[in-house]
């Protein structure tokens, strides 16, 4: 199972209403868990809290409102063209592939499909973000080293 096929199960365990998926392949072993509320008893309608958030009696995170299917989708603005590129996860979004070395992309470059644009470190895995798309980066939104939510955008793409 490599790094794509990881990325895939937790962007359909993220859409699928499941608590926890475990897999077992022969030396790996993958445990995913949600942090969305799942009814216990429908009638009481209690809900399943994760043990870390019970103990310091957290709030639980509020799910995005709408989901897409895709990382990339139109964005609604005045130039209607534009593409926005999103986060396939949650993690820190890094702009190159270490410190003083040159970003993978910046403002004005041209990308195709397979061109790294950036990377998003997630429990110590750095997963390269390839373009899905051709066209020009417009616009970079998030600052280097930030931390990034699922389905967040990250560039403005000019598709022409």
């Amino acid at each position: 199972m490599d790094i794509k096929d990881i990325q895939n199960l937790i962007r359909f365990v993220s859409k699928a209403e499941v608590a926890e998926v475990s897999i077992k392949q022969e030396d790996i072993e993958i445990k995913i868990k949600t942090l969305h509320s799942v009814p216990v008893q429908s009638a009481s309608q209690q809900f399943y809290v994760p043990q870390a958030q019970q103990q310091f009696n957290a709030p639980l995170p509020q799910a995005p409102a709408a989901v897409t299917s895709d990382s990339t989708t139109p964005v609604a603005e005045e130039n209607s063209n534009l593409i926005t590129i999103k986060s396939p996860m949650i993690g820190t979004f890094y702009r190159s592939s270490g410190p003083g070395k040159d970003s993978f992309v910046s403002v004005g470059d041209t990308i195709a499909p397979g061109k790294v644009l950036c990377i998003v470190e997630a429990m110590k895995l750095f997963n390269e973000i390839e373009a899905e798309i051709s066209g020009k980066i417009v616009k970079i939104l998030v600052d280097d080293a930030s931390p990034v939510e699922y389905d967040q955008p990250l560039f403005l793409v000019d598709p022409a």
